[in-house]
């Protein structure tokens, strides 16, 4: 079935989010025979996936066949390609908020998630009494991702922040106007707001619950990063972690993103 003959699914990509989308895949392989796939109806069968959290082999026969599609999603997993989707989309969202594309100020925290049966590196989190595994990610003050590290949940906040900061800090030539991350009091302990700034020059800093103040408050910079988490629990295929390897927990996390930040960039320009 041709895409023009494709059912419509609320997650498909619009006109509008295709134009956009399109000019950042790779270029297809000039090996081997020509593909003949619709790469707008993979994608859609991606975002179908991540939307849905239906299983790869369960997608509805409308779509390419299921192999085809998770072939294509596994190939640009491991080279790449969903993330630097996932930064352009970014950084043309910033521009559209006449913000520049490196940020001066971010938050860091983390969410343990449950895993399921399929295996893969998981652990136990103590203080929240789950077995999975943590995702522990830097937002810019939009809420966008500039950074994601995904990991057992037995690794504690402090080892699971130097992952996703080394990540960062890699990324620091891009993010070079960066000067100061926020985040809860976990943060702030073992000397770890030196080596951050020892390291890269950032400032560390905590931002604390008010005292004697009972039930759920607003904390200043915090709600940007928790808000970023509840844009993700809307990716039924990110309410538990299924993924047997943490590489495409972090992808599932980079194409739910852009999803989001597509339509976002669509609205903008229609």
């Amino acid at each position: 079935m041709s895409h023009t003959e494709q059912a419509s699914y609320p997650t498909d990509l619009t006109d509008e989010q295709w134009q956009i989308i399109r000019k950042l895949l790779p270029q297809p392989s000039r090996r081997g025979a020509p593909r003949t796939v619709c790469r707008r109806a993979v994608i859609n069968a991606i975002f179908y996936v991540v939307r849905t959290g239906c299983a790869w082999r369960f997608l509805p026969h409308d779509f390419p066949k299921w192999k085809t599609v998770y072939g294509i999603y596994l190939g640009w997993r491991k080279d790449g390609t969903w993330q630097r989707i996932h930064d352009s989309l970014r950084d043309k969202v910033r521009r559209q908020e006449n913000r520049k594309t490196s940020p001066s100020a971010a938050i860091i925290d983390s969410q343990t998630v449950k895993t399921t049966e399929v295996g893969g590196e998981r652990g136990y989190d103590a203080g929240k009494k789950l077995n999975g595994r943590k995702r522990h990610i830097v937002v810019d003050t939009l809420g966008l991702i500039l950074a994601v590290v995904v990991h057992p949940a037995s690794i504690q906040d402090y080892d699971g922040a130097v992952l996703v900061l080394r990540i960062l800090g890699q990324l620091k030539a891009r993010f070079h106007r960066l000067k100061v991350i926020f985040g809860d009091s976990a943060y702030g302990r073992n000397n770890l707001p030196e080596c951050v700034k020892a390291a890269f020059g950032w400032l560390l800093q905590t931002v604390l619950r008010p005292v004697n103040v009972k039930g759920f408050v607003v904390l200043p910079k915090r709600w940007i990063v928790e808000r970023t988490f509840g844009w993700l629990g809307r990716y039924r295929r990110l309410s538990k972690d299924y993924e047997r390897n943490i590489k495409s927990s972090e992808a599932m996390i980079y194409i739910a993103m852009s999803h989001r930040m597509l339509r976002r960039l669509a609205r903008s320009e229609s």
